[in-house]
């Protein structure tokens, strides 16, 4: 025993004086260090190692080169395995002694944990995963009936006492009421702003769309019926909820109804389970937009006299300011076109599509402009708007932008004024003059900068109908907005040519 210490501390005293500056000196286990007394040398680190393996535990202790210290800063071979292997490795003489502990747990290779044979995982923590997700989805689901119920008897609540209140019983919803009942109280309930809102909800959502007849930047327009009756359905995209709800909230101002200003029934934003829908429902006319209408067929000199005219009243009733507590504000269009306006049974218009309309409060001196970015339509925009100039803190700016729109509804009436059988085809205002869609600038440089007009033909001077409706378009379309005819001015003039001409409007 004494020599075999001796033999050991020679071997170290040789190892120490005859080592490089870089070697480091570790305890050895495995076979080839036996004959150096259970010592190796590196230029890397020492290594020590404790794992099970078949119930026994094994300790090593050996020397890790440096090329075996990779990836750099957590070289692979220094790393343990959770339940297998606890590896230390460090850089200092001898550093590899420590005894390290036994791994704990004893999974089989490729299982992390789990329950059953080998699984670290209790009866309680499994029932625990299981039965708490399971929980917390009943919870949400209670919750959610509840929350659901609550509401469903605060709707009802609230419709209950909507239809139990009596200064509404006149408007009850008997299954006996017609379209026609229903434009009868819409006419005679007084305050001329429409239906309760209620009664709106009931009719919008009782309404069986039929098909569509039109489509536009703001949706679609679909014929649809109610007990009997056609309605028209506006469907607004998502997206035009501010249009939507401005032009709702426009026809529903105090005594707008008028015979020529198309009949607002209904609002109602209706959810059909993936998108919300938002329904402007009005009355229906089935003749479609003047435009429309004029592409078909061509007009006679009373024709001519009823569309002019019912247009002009439309607009005048309007831009009309009615004072008293059962008032009605200004209100100018900002879009007429033969496209806003619609054609009625008996052939007289009716305005429509009042989504930029803008309203005068005369007590404050104030003008009530749609919130959207909307602009009217650039072909029949009046020199003022197209070049900027329009004065939009005084609303008489935009009741004359109103008429130089309605001269070129005129002018498209006119052309298609039907003289023994011989007739213009229809066309847009300035169609010889700028593209089928043109822009702002197109607009702008025909109108404002060479102070262009639709043309008007030398044979109307023929025709006293003709040569009035001339007459009324020159003064329309004056580049200076004050310099125009007012609406009223307007059906005033074609209400004397009636009556000249004999025509009952």
């Amino acid at each position: 025993m004494a020599n075999l210490r001796i033999s050991l501390a020679v071997v170290l005293f040789q190892a120490v004086l005859y080592r490089s500056s870089d070697a480091l000196w570790c305890n050895c286990t495995t076979a080839e260090c036996e004959k150096t007394g259970s010592l190796c040398e590196t230029d890397g680190a020492c290594m020590a190692s404790t794992s099970v393996f078949e119930g026994q535990e094994q300790h090593i202790r050996t020397c890790l080169n440096q090329d075996k210290l990779v990836p750099p800063g957590q070289p692979f071979y220094c790393r343990g395995a959770e339940g297998y292997v606890n590896t230390h490795c460090c850089y200092t003489d001898f550093c590899n002694s420590i005894d390290l502990k036994v791994p704990t747990g004893t999974t089989s290779p490729g299982h992390d944990g789990g329950y059953g044979p080998g699984g670290t995982w209790g009866l309680i923590q499994l029932v625990a995963v299981v039965a708490g997700p399971l929980f917390l989805l009943c919870l949400l689901l209670l919750l959610g009936m509840f929350l659901y119920q609550y509401h469903q008897r605060a709707y009802n609540h609230r419709q209950r006492l909507e239809v139990e209140d009596p200064s509404c019983d006149h408007l009850y919803l008997a299954k006996d009421r017609t379209l026609q009942d229903l434009i009868y109280d819409l006419s005679t309930s007084g305050s001329g702003s429409g239906l309760p809102l209620f009664v709106q909800r009931t009719v919008a959502r009782t309404i069986v769309l039929q098909e569509i007849i039109g489509k536009g930047r703001f949706g679609e327009v679909w014929r649809g019926r109610w007990r009997g009756g056609d309605v028209a359905v506006k469907i607004f995209s998502s997206r035009e909820e501010r249009s939507w709800f401005r032009e709702a909230e426009i026809y529903q101002t105090i005594m707008l109804r008028h015979e020529n200003i198309l009949g607002f029934i209904a609002a109602d934003n209706k959810d059909n389970g993936t998108w919300t829908q938002l329904w402007l429902v009005s009355d229906y006319h089935e003749h479609g937009s003047l435009c429309d209408s004029l592409h078909r067929y061509s007009v006679t000199t009373e024709g001519m006299i009823k569309l002019a005219l019912s247009a002009a009243s439309g607009l005048a009733h309007l831009h009309m300011e009615i004072l008293g507590t059962q008032g009605k504000p200004g209100i100018a269009h900002r879009d007429l076109k033969s496209k806003n306006i619609l054609v009625k049974k008996n052939c007289t218009c009716a305005i429509a599509d009042l989504g930029l309309a803008v309203r005068h409060d005369s007590a404050t001196d104030t003008i009530d402009i749609a919130p959207n970015q909307r602009v009217g339509t650039k072909r029949y925009m009046a020199p003022e708007v197209l070049d900027e100039t329009i004065n939009t803190r005084h609303f008489d700016s935009f009741k004359c932008a109103d008429i130089y729109a309605l001269g070129l509804v005129y002018w498209e009436i006119a052309r298609r004024f039907n003289s023994g059988g011989v007739h213009e085809e229809y066309q847009l205002p300035y169609f010889d003059l700028v593209p089928s869609d043109p822009s702002i600038e197109e607009m702008r440089k025909v109108v404002c900068d060479q102070k262009l007009r639709p043309n008007i033909a030398n044979w109307w001077q023929s025709y006293e109908a003709l040569r009035v409706m001339g007459k009324i378009m020159r003064e329309c379309w004056y580049a200076n907005g004050a310099a125009r005819l007012t609406a009223l001015r307007v059906k005033k003039t074609l209400s004397q040519l009636s009556v000249q001409e004999d025509i009952k409007v």
